[in-house]
């Protein structure tokens, strides 16, 4: 799995402390430490800083540089700070993310991409917003963002296509259309473009309790249909060990048989059972009653696993 590290975001007090501050410690550190715990890319959201963008793209791009490699991701709408800070860019292939099919933004921003060889992540929304169909979400991509880049002829290989995942608190019925938006995607054409989602979207607005396991468990789904890059925390260790746990097929724990027989299942085009969970261990009724949320099976309330099983 490819993790675009996801912490250096404006939706944080501290980083909104340290961007008014100009700490370039805090986000050297910041940095660090995700690459450290496996990121091999970091996007940072800065949100449209209109008033100072093409100041502080290029102060973030001369402060992360100085002491990571890695990719740097602008994840913001303002392309003119965009642009100032991918002429600051010395280092690794950055990505822009991002683009959707709404006219204005897919004439512009993949002109911009190409420009500075940046990869592009591609939303799958258009001007009327996010279609919840797996179908739809398709088509965008497939109708209108995949004939853009050719139009301008940018590489198949820099595009990367974002079906957006949003919350399972309130947007429920997207979630297993997104499933299967991900799925469809890596076949809808040739050459497939790279797919990414931000994957703590699914848990906004959750209880901070519960959202490790939302997160790991849509993770471990979305990794059955093919999901080989997401945004997400690196510092996250759980996550990591389950990200492990499917990827070298390590079975030693009841947990990570479950989560294997998850992976499984929708590799295979299934859906898990009743009889893959043992109903006596709480960790894996936790994993199944988040299963059935996550496909819109049960009506998402923040005290779902504290609720008797129904099912």
């Amino acid at each position: 799995m490819y993790i675009i590290g996801e912490n250096i975001h404006i939706i944080s007090q501290k980083v909104k402390e340290a961007l008014e501050a100009r700490d370039s410690k805090f986000f050297q550190n910041l940095a660090v430490k995700q690459v450290e715990a496996g990121a091999q890319a970091l996007d940072i959201n800065l949100g449209p800083r209109k008033k100072d963008g093409t100041e502080i793209f290029p102060w973030m791009v001369e402060t992360i540089e100085a002491v990571v490699d890695v990719p740097i991701s602008f994840d913001s709408t303002n392309l003119l700070g965009i642009e100032a800070g991918l002429k600051k860019i010395r280092k690794a292939q950055p990505i822009i993310n991002s683009t959707s099919a709404e006219p204005e933004r897919l004439e512009k921003v993949p002109l911009v991409a190409k420009q500075y060889n940046a990869r592009l992540v591609a939303l799958t929304m258009g001007a009327s917003g996010i279609p919840v169909s797996a179908d739809e979400r398709v088509n965008i991509a497939v109708e209108k963002l995949i004939p853009r880049m050719i139009e301008i002829d940018f590489p198949m290989q820099n595009l990367i296509i974002d079906p957006l995942v949003l919350t399972v608190s309130g947007c429920q019925e997207y979630c297993p259309q997104l499933i299967e938006t991900i799925r469809t995607l890596q076949y809808a054409w040739d050459p497939a473009p790279t797919i990414s989602v931000g994957l703590s979207n699914v848990s906004n607005a959750v209880p901070r309790e519960n959202r490790p396991l939302i997160n790991r468990t849509y993770c471990v789904m979305l990794m059955g249909v093919g999901l080989q890059t997401m945004i997400a925390d690196p510092l996250d260790q759980a996550l990591k060990d389950t990200i492990r746990i499917i990827e070298t097929r390590d079975d030693s724990t009841a947990v990570g048989r479950l989560y294997l027989k998850l992976f499984d299942r929708y590799a295979a085009m299934e859906t898990l059972m009743p009889e893959d969970v043992d109903m006596t261990d709480p960790e894996q009724v936790a994993i199944w009653k988040t299963v059935q949320i996550l496909l819109n099976k049960v009506i998402y309330a923040d005290s779902y696993l504290e609720q008797e099983m129904t099912a």
